[in-house]
């Protein structure tokens, strides 16, 4: 129920996004760090994305959800980061309510979407690692499909009812929303509702699409290095680990400051260390998971080094032909 306080207030159709507004000396500063993180980080995924398709001995399982997440981050930064850009190149802060809305449902939307598409991929390398003989049944290209699409649908979905249900909140007092783009929590502060019911509702989607996912990667990896653990050869476990090494960073890092700002009690005191915390896995997330992929994966390196020998080599044709053609003319 609305407050009755709020009865003759104007409802609010626009919000202001404070971002880094209490650090005006380095606005022109930080514009350029996130534009160069943003276009390196689309750089960086749409790479590995181009690997994933056009290198044959990257046609499996294991990099067909690689491809999958490096789409997704794709998306995921451009949800948030080109508005944030806007917002520190004019100083204007200013977004619509349904542009709000629709930040919102795209962010949540993908946050769930990593939780569940992490935790596929976390299931993977246990069936490679732990069930070897039954790999290639249970992780068929139609199984991956399947697995994949799920992540996909299932986050584009139950973030529709969260976003369904802000929508229809009445905000009528302050539209000043302290963080650099449009989340749950502080949109629901700045409502006229009563915010127990919405608040038990997103926590336990939060519980059921992020902490239930995140416990099954961790049995995942128990597992998994309980069987790497019997492997009687040094060599032999280190090379089973470095399959799944790059993985575990990158679920550590996400889920380590996810868990932290969404699981922990939002005070005044932790308020300005959740925006850091959220720039950690909204912007350097979706930046060092191609890093982190490419740097530790030699099939990933060995396809970057096929694809720069076959760019230098067409380079190389091409201007020899133009030359050939400028000397006949």
């Amino acid at each position: 129920m609305a407050n009755p306080e709020w009865g003759n207030q104007t409802v609010l159709m626009e919000f202001i996004l404070l971002g880094f507004g209490n650090l005006p000396e380095l606005q022109t500063l930080l514009f350029l760090l996130f534009l160069v993180i943003y276009i390196a980080t689309v750089a960086g995924n749409v790479l590995i994305i181009a690997l994933v398709v056009a290198d044959q001995q990257l046609h499996i399982p294991m990099y067909f959800f690689l491809g999958n997440l490096s789409c997704l981050e794709t998306c995921y930064i451009t949800t948030i980061l080109p508005r944030m850009l806007a917002s520190l190149l004019t100083g204007d802060g200013t977004i619509s309510f349904s542009g709000c809305i629709t930040q919102y449902y795209f962010f949540g939307s993908l946050v769930a979407t990593e939780c569940l598409l992490l935790s596929v991929m976390s299931y993977d390398r246990y069936l490679a690692i732990c069930n070897p003989l039954h790999y290639a049944a249970r992780m068929s290209s139609r199984a991956s499909l399947q697995l994949a699409g799920g992540s996909w649908v299932g986050g584009l979905l139950v973030n529709s009812i969260t976003t369904l249900s802000i929508s229809q909140l009445t905000f009528c007092g302050p539209n000043v929303i302290d963080h650099f783009f449009c989340d749950f929590i502080p949109l629901v502060k700045l409502s006229c509702n009563e915010p127990h019911l919405l608040e038990t509702l997103a926590f336990t989607i939060t519980f059921l699409f992020s902490l239930v996912p995140f416990l099954f990667i961790l049995m995942s990896y128990i597992c998994i290095i309980a069987t790497i653990l019997r492997i009687p050869s040094t060599t032999g476990r280190q090379k089973t680990f470095s399959t799944c090494s790059s993985h575990l960073i990158v679920v550590s890092i996400y889920y380590a400051t996810l868990l932290i700002v969404y699981m922990f009690p939002s005070t005044d005191i932790l308020s300005n260390f959740k925006k850091v915390l959220s720039v950690v896995y909204t912007v350097l997330t979706p930046l060092v998971n191609p890093l982190i992929y490419s740097l530790r994966n030699k099939e990933v390196q060995e396809a970057l080094s096929k694809a720069c020998r076959k760019f230098m080599f067409v380079s190389w044709t091409f201007s020899e032909t133009i030359k050939q053609t400028s000397k006949v003319t």
